[in-house]
């Protein structure tokens, strides 16, 4: 099975629509899926649910389909950094479920592990907690969380084998392994793609069982989100 696709557009084709639940990998714009997020806005579709622990910012990452207005509901733990997000929210144009970090990657890695449901103290007696059941443990109340299943998921890692097999780097491995085991079909954006066995399977970060489409980015733009400068004396 050849897993490997020509542009980010041609992995996207037939596979994304109207409607559908999305989860993006990342954490701020550290392993974002840059060029299948750009391919995704320019496939124009629309009324998107996306899961991802934050929006990127203002004009690039997710605030690229922000601004296009391709979300309808956003989950994610962190949504600061986007002044685009926070006037469609506060406007009531776009949907937020807000979710505990922690609670957001279980969500996912138990989609990913086929476990429907699970408990945790993490936002009982909070604003997260209602509506939810929520059931006593040993003295202890704690608060059910339904497992997320996007039905694509978009992730970016370092180097792929031709077969899927992933290599994650360093701090960019963050949501990324978690979307990409949840979601039914995963598209995976890298850096370098090499022949089947060329890694060590002990290296392996993520098997490619759980990947589906490959696309080459060779040269990622890799933007930093804040950059901070320490000044020095007589500099």
């Amino acid at each position: 099975m050849n897993k490997v696709y020509p542009s980010a557009d041609a992995a996207l084709k037939d596979v994304v629509a109207d409607g559908q639940l999305i989860a993006v990998g990342g954490f701020g714009l550290c392993g974002i899926p840059e060029a299948l997020t750009a391919a995704l806005r320019d496939s124009g579709v629309k009324n998107l649910t996306v899961i991802s622990n934050n929006a990127g910012v203002d004009g690039f990452g997710l605030g690229q389909l922000l601004e296009s207005r391709q979300i309808k509901k956003m989950i994610s733990s962190y949504v600061g950094e986007n002044k685009e997000f926070e006037r469609q929210y506060l406007a009531g144009e776009l949907e937020l479920e807000f979710t505990p970090q922690g609670t957001l990657a279980e969500k996912l890695r138990a989609g990913g592990a086929g476990i429907p449901a699970f408990f945790t103290k993490t936002g009982y007696g909070t604003l997260v907690a209602e509506g939810k059941e929520t059931r006593e443990f040993d003295g202890q109340t704690y608060v059910m969380e339904r497992a997320l299943l996007p039905q694509v998921s978009l992730v970016k890692a370092w180097k792929a084998d031709e077969s899927g097999n992933l290599l994650f780097r360093r701090t960019a491995r963050n949501f990324n392994p978690a979307v990409a085991m949840a979601g039914k079909i995963t598209i995976v954006e890298v850096e370098e793609i090499v022949p089947t066995g060329t890694f060590d399977p002990d290296s392996v970060h993520l098997p490619g069982i759980y990947v589906h489409r490959l696309v080459l980015n060779a040269t990622p733009e890799k933007r930093i989100e804040k950059r901070t400068i320490t000044e020095k004396s007589g500099a």
